[in-house]
């Protein structure tokens, strides 16, 4: 067996972006002979494992709980025993060349980082969210973007109850927060960190890491499995999580502004508020539900252009580059790093985040626009996307950063 990658993630199954990520990540690396080990926490719907033995205990704050069990959470959010206890052993028995970790937080917690660090495997860390710079992971709160707790400030995430509109919540992220960066789970227990956005590394060396810790290293898409076909039809499509931090209000009101026709592919929290204002404003929005796989990808090709509206700090969506890949355009708020994954009038437009009417204007632009320039602008993404973000051009850029840091490959 080749190189051993010990590959780190709280939950090992596609929930969301992150683990399209991971999950990949390791599906590349095992195509060329390496031996992935995974680490992460116990879940119903883990795929199946021969290292499952020495996952976590599962850690669910949306789940119903006895106090005692809440209490025993709370502390391994802030520093998990357990977890240090389990990868120890883990370590032990396979001896990882290197580690590299997605998203663990409070459901594995960083405290296994240092265990890392004491038998000298090297430590990468992919970065989806702010959460080393940001307590509550979106730099988002009730009013809007939020850069409060820069400086230290992180009072703050109680203040505005920045973590599911809960003070207990919020306040226990607050203590997660202190101790973690008080030992320095992650400054002293993580080499080097990858960030698929270069806003991203940006705001992370605003907020006063060291740029020499981070590495810019974007996302990719699997483009013989997102192949296009057919022509742009004329609605106008949204598809993800429907949460708050969407600017799927926004999307509404342009669509009603514009006259054009809208399609939401997803399921979240905003649904309902999102049904009652298509009511108010009369936008001809349809609701397709949650869809995924081909259906999802037939979606995309029968529209005319994907909508990105985000009101927050976006950092490398996937679905602009799986918009690309099956040639369509991409029109995205001006916000995050959604505009260095756009070229204006060559794969896409955009427009101020949360502006409605510059959205509508966008819109209507497309709608009038010819086919075959619609076409133009998805087959230039497309071209984009093979020449920087396939697979294998990810691969290569994170095996160049392992040999960087003196791992035998």
């Amino acid at each position: 067996m080749g190189s051993k990658l010990l590959s780190i993630n709280s939950y090992y199954y596609r929930r969301g972006g992150a683990e399209v990520v991971f999950l990949e990540h390791n599906r590349l690396f095992q195509e060329i002979g390496w031996q992935i080990v995974p680490f992460a926490m116990h879940h119903p719907k883990n795929l199946p494992t021969e290292w499952e033995s020495y996952f976590a205990d599962e850690i669910e704050f949306g789940e119903k709980y006895s106090l005692w069990q809440k209490m025993a959470m709370a502390s391994k959010v802030i520093y998990s025993f357990e977890a240090r206890q389990k990868i120890s052993r883990l370590i032990d028995k396979v001896q990882p060349n290197i580690a590299h970790a997605h998203n663990v937080y409070h459901h594995l917690s960083p405290s296994f980082f240092s265990v890392l660090k004491a038998q000298n495997i090297p430590t990468v860390m992919t970065l989806h969210d702010l959460k080393l710079a940001c307590p509550a992971y979106k730099m988002l709160t009730h009013d809007g973007i939020c850069e409060r707790c820069k400086g230290g400030a992180i009072w703050n995430v109680v203040q505005h109850q920045c973590v599911k509109n809960s003070v207990a919540i919020s306040t226990l992220i607050m203590f997660e927060t202190m101790v973690q960066r008080l030992i320095g789970c992650y400054s002293k227990g993580i080499d080097r960190f990858v960030v698929p956005s270069r806003f991203y590394l940006e705001k992370m060396i605003e907020w006063g890491w060291p740029r020499e810790r981070f590495i810019y290293i974007p996302n990719f898409v699997d483009l013989d499995h997102l192949l296009p076909s057919g022509e742009p039809g004329e609605a106008f499509v949204f598809f993800g999580r429907l949460g708050p931090e969407k600017g799927l209000g926004t999307f509404v009101r342009a669509v009603a502004l514009a006259k054009v026709k809208g399609w939401i592919v997803g399921t979240g929290p905003e649904e309902e508020m999102l049904r009652l204002l298509v009511n108010e404003t009369g936008a001809d929005v349809e609701f397709l539900g949650y869809r995924t796989g081909e259906s999802l990808f037939n979606t995309i090709r029968d529209a005319r252009a994907v909508v990105l509206p985000s009101e927050w700090y976006e950092n490398a969506p996937m679905s602009i580059l799986e918009a690309y890949a099956l040639e369509r355009p991409v029109i995205g708020a001006n916000i995050g790093g959604i505009p260095e994954l756009i070229r204006k009038d060559e794969t896409g437009a955009l427009f101020p985040s949360g502006d409605a009417v510059a959205l509508a204007e966008c819109m209507s632009h497309f709608s009038v626009m010819p086919r075959a320039n619609i076409l133009s602008m998805g087959k230039a993404g497309r071209t984009w996307m093979i020449q920087n973000f396939t697979a294998i051009r990810y691969r290569e850029r994170i095996l160049e950063l392992y040999r960087g840091m003196g791992v035998n490959i």
